[in-house]
Formats: C-alpha cells, sequence, structure tokens
C-alpha cells in the first residue's frame, strides 16, 4: 500500500516530472516498487516516468473515485 506523499509522488511523476525534487525518499519507494523508472540522459539530466504498473495503479484510482 502506498503512502499518501508515495501516492501523490506518483501523480506528480505522471503529471509534472520534470519538476520533481530527485532527493524525495518517496522515490526511492516507488522506484522500489518498480511504479516508476529513471534514466539519466546523456546531458546528465535524470529523466523520470511511470511504469506500466504505475499508470495501472493511477488508472484503478481513478476508476474508483
Amino acid at each position: 500500500m502506498l503512502s499518501p506523499h508515495e501516492f501523490a509522488t506518483l501523480m506528480l511523476v505522471k503529471d509534472s516530472p520534470d519538476q520533481i525534487d530527485l532527493a524525495r525518499e518517496d522515490l526511492d519507494a516507488l522506484l522500489e516498487r518498480q511504479l516508476i523508472a529513471m534514466e539519466q540522459l546523456a546531458s546528465g539530466i535524470h529523466r523520470l516516468w511511470l511504469t506500466n504498473d504505475g499508470d495501472s495503479l493511477l488508472q484503478t484510482m481513478k476508476r474508483e473515485d
């Protein structure tokens, strides 16, 4: 089960991945659960995105509203 902070971070990764502080502890939990992925571009910038599991989780939560 995700904490409210982890769930909010997951939504931020979906909507505004470039505006997330990479030092957030919530990112570690989401990476461990494979709900998000991160890559370092050749420019040195880190890019975050939702995995299929992360997207599925958000879609499931959206349907339960």
